[in-house]
């Protein structure tokens, strides 16, 4: 026979992983349908993109789900047991309050582990994943619209496209203009062209059979065969920090630092150079005005870096943070409805919590503070509330 403890313990812990499956599978799945119209509308996908790139939404959306579906969880669970008397029969039997929360814990233990896991290894594969349909889908869609329309055109990136006609995948007289914004504009002309999307990259490889190439200012230049990358509309963004890897992270940090350090050892060099022939108006040109650009642009991608870094386990510890608040709470509010007791405990946070972490996340990827500690901030408060509840329901 099993003593009584360990039984009510398994009979909590029972109760917390039903409800918390049922609550995590309805929200994401809604969040689910909400993400997919998203991706739908931002990237023009139509309904075989749509259900290929489904499977891949859910590891990205459950990281965001799982801490309030826990907090609900929590309230429900802890708020009935304390509404039915159950914590009054248990306390009365001899047996601690804080045991009885111990389930909770470690369950706020184990979906932080799975939180963190989930964002640094599941969420980058899904991303990749969905890249590589949307990579796919783009091209389908471009094509579609050079062979009904013959042309597309991008003002915001300065990209214009122009054909003839389309023959299966393949352009035919196409004529490619690029004008970035204060340069002077690129014009490639060829008899064929077919795309390549590279989403690794950002960018479409243009594969140019018989054309030249027109650069204001220069002789124009003839080709047979040319492959050019060329940025296209609808083109597809740089991998986020939030899509990467730690490893990756750190991989890419290693070298901003060492960009940081050869810009900073040059512009030194350049300024001892300069100071030596007595060149002042050199300090001012626009050479050392390039490197302030580097030196900055590279500080902006090192805080970046970094406060994804620890804002990724920051978040994925709030599971703890809002069990040490939701179980006292729920606790003490056991007369009213659970959902009464989610909504007290959950719009502090919403109106607090999470105004903190986007504030210190600003301020951090900004340089202005460090991340090392701001991303922390928001957890130390919920901590220190949630040592005051505990106390307090541990008390009566």
């Amino acid at each position: 026979m099993w003593p009584p403890f360990p039984i009510l313990q398994r009979y909590i812990t029972r109760e917390l992983v039903r409800v918390f499956l049922g609550l995590v599978t309805v929200l994401t799945v809604m969040l689910v349908f909400v993400g997919v119209v998203g991706e739908a509308k931002e990237n023009g996908l139509g309904p075989l993109q749509i259900l290929q790139i489904l499977p891949y939404l859910v590891p990205s959306l459950l990281p965001f789900t799982i801490p309030a579906t826990l907090l609900l969880t929590v309230c429900m669970v802890y708020g009935r047991m304390a509404g039915s008397s159950e914590i009054t029969a248990a306390k009365a039997a001899g047996i601690n309050l804080l045991s009885l929360l111990w389930p909770a814990f470690i369950l706020s233990g184990v979906l932080s582990v799975s939180s963190m896991l989930l964002s640094d290894q599941m969420i980058p594969w899904a991303m990749a994943n969905i890249q590589r349909t949307i990579a796919a889908a783009m091209e389908d869609i471009l094509l579609d619209t050079l062979r009904t329309r013959h042309q597309v055109t991008d003002p915001a990136r300065g990209v214009a496209i122009t054909v003839m006609g389309v023959e299966d995948r393949t352009l035919i007289m196409p004529t490619f203009r690029y004008a970035p914004a204060g340069n002077p504009p690129v014009t490639v002309q060829a008899e064929r062209a077919t795309l390549e999307f590279d989403g690794d990259h950002s960018h479409v490889i243009l594969h140019l059979v018989r054309g030249h190439v027109d650069i204001p200012g220069q002789r124009r230049v003839w080709f047979e065969r040319e492959d050019r990358p060329f940025p296209m509309p609808m083109e597809i963004a740089q991998p986020k920090p939030r899509h990467q890897t730690i490893e990756d992270i750190r991989n890419e940090l290693a070298q901003v630092t060492r960009r940081l350090d050869q810009a900073r050892d040059q512009r030194d060099i350049n300024t001892a150079l300069a100071l030596a022939r007595g060149d002042f108006n050199a300090l001012a040109g626009p050479a050392f005005g390039r490197y302030e650009y580097q030196v900055s642009q590279d500080r902006r991608a090192e805080a970046r870096l970094r406060t994804e870094m620890h804002s990724r386990v920051a978040l994925s510890l709030s599971c703890f943070v809002f069990v040490l608040v939701g179980a006292p709470v729920s606790i003490l509010q056991a007369r009213r409805q659970f959902l009464t007791t989610f909504i007290f405990c959950f719009f502090p946070i919403l109106i607090g919590y999470y105004p903190v972490v986007l504030l210190m996340m600003n301020l951090s990827k900004s340089g202005r503070v460090e991340p090392d500690w701001s991303m922390w901030v928001a957890n130390a408060v919920m901590l220190v509330v949630g040592m005051v509840l505990m106390r307090k329901v541990l008390r009566n």
